[in-house]
């Protein structure tokens, strides 16, 4: 794990990120808690949110600034109730103009709308039309967060469309030049 708060350090050090989600599906509930307890000071040293996916009593154990729920882990209400009213609660709504709708109106911090591209990440996950972004941008306030498959090579599309923030992995560990250059590419992209 200290090997990986390294990376993070220099990942962080290409520019101004707005969070990272810890995001271990397979992992026990210590294993999460001590990766926490590591990966949330690189974060807050550089004010970064800190956020747990779909942990929301993880989240409250170690202090961190939010949780991200998907439909399939539990409802906004019940992510907030654990988490109380300090921390950002963020909601997947795939390709769902509903769903997203839904999380808005309870009060999501923001909602994800994804995957746009193929993606290693999640398997099973549904596509997203970039109409989704753009008819989200015109209409609404809360921020919205394009996820899946996303790369530098990509992105422009979504950033134009509306998309807030990109939730990014591969197109940031996996990328050729490395996870600082990658920040680096994703943050000229949004100045552009």
């Amino acid at each position: 794990m200290n090997d990986f708060a390294g990376q993070l350090t220099e990942a962080l050090a290409g520019g101004p990120v707005a969070s990272v989600q810890l995001r271990l599906k397979d992992a026990s509930d210590a294993e999460i808690i001590v990766a926490a307890k590591v990966l949330m000071p690189v974060c807050h040293e550089r004010e970064v949110a800190f956020i747990i996916n779909d942990r929301p009593d993880i989240a409250r154990e170690v202090g961190a600034d939010g949780v991200h729920v998907g439909q399939d882990d539990m409802s906004y209400a019940q992510a907030r109730e654990i988490v109380g009213e300090r921390c950002i609660v963020g909601v997947t709504a795939k390709n769902s103009r509903h769903l997203s709708m839904i999380a808005a109106e309870q009060g999501a911090d923001y909602v994800a709308f994804g995957a746009f591209f193929p993606t290693d990440t999640k398997a099973g996950t549904v596509t997203a039309e970039l109409s989704l972004i753009s008819w989200w941008a015109e209409l609404f306030e809360t921020p919205c967060v394009a996820i899946g498959g996303i790369t530098v090579d990509n992105a422009s599309p979504l950033i134009e469309a509306g998309a807030d923030f990109l939730a990014v992995c591969g197109g940031i560990w996996d990328y050729d030049q490395g996870p600082k250059a990658a920040v680096q590419k994703f943050n000229d992209l949004f100045k552009a």
